[in-house]
């Protein structure tokens, strides 16, 4: 990210209203991110719970649509990669963390609750990309959220890797899986 200089920002504030209208207008036709940035923080009637559907009915997508059959654990691969792509976006968008981590667990509940029959098959990318998400989702909720928001995503987490646990490809992975949500005390 480019650091604005002195020089730049005095040349900003010559511009007329209308001329950075103008250039600001240029800026969000080009750059989608912007564009949804400015639109969360400038317009009253789009909030933090429409971005959150937005986004979750995109990952919705990534998941449904964009899965093929032929070549399924690979599709489910992107899908998740891409998937996590969307919810680091809307955290970009929003500077909300703890949104970041509701689509987190959004995506993984939509590997388990819809394509867990793939854990078992012989290709085992799609296994591992689900595990290796939810092995970073623990520590991200200690990092990220306030201490008072850990035993709300507890149970859930806990679900989870119980589920990734419960598969025979859980002993053949490259990364430490945790057991459980270990909460600090």
């Amino acid at each position: 990210m480019p650091v604005p200089s002195a020089d730049f920002k005095k040349a900003l504030k010559r511009l007329s209203e209308p001329e950075k209208e103008a250039l600001l207008l240029r800026a969000v036709r080009r750059d989608a991110e912007l564009y949804e940035t400015f639109r969360f923080e400038l317009l009253a009637d789009v909030t933090l719970g429409q971005i959150q559907e937005e986004t979750a009915d995109r990952i919705h997508e990534l998941f449904n649509v964009a899965v093929s059959g032929r070549l399924l654990n690979r599709s489910l691969v992107k899908a998740v990669r891409a998937s996590v792509q969307e919810a680091a976006r809307a955290r970009r968008i929003t500077k909300s963390k703890q949104l970041e981590v509701d689509l987190l667990v959004y995506i993984l509940r939509q590997c388990i609750d819809n394509y867990s029959g793939q854990f078992d098959s012989v290709y085992d990318g799609f296994y591992r990309a689900t595990a290796r998400l939810a092995a970073k989702l623990p520590a991200l909720v200690l990092k990220t959220l306030h201490e008072d928001l850990w035993v709300e995503y507890q149970g859930e987490i806990d679900e989870i890797l119980r589920e990734l646990h419960s598969r025979s490809k859980s002993h053949h992975l490259s990364f430490e899986l945790p057991r459980k949500f270990e909460i600090p005390e």
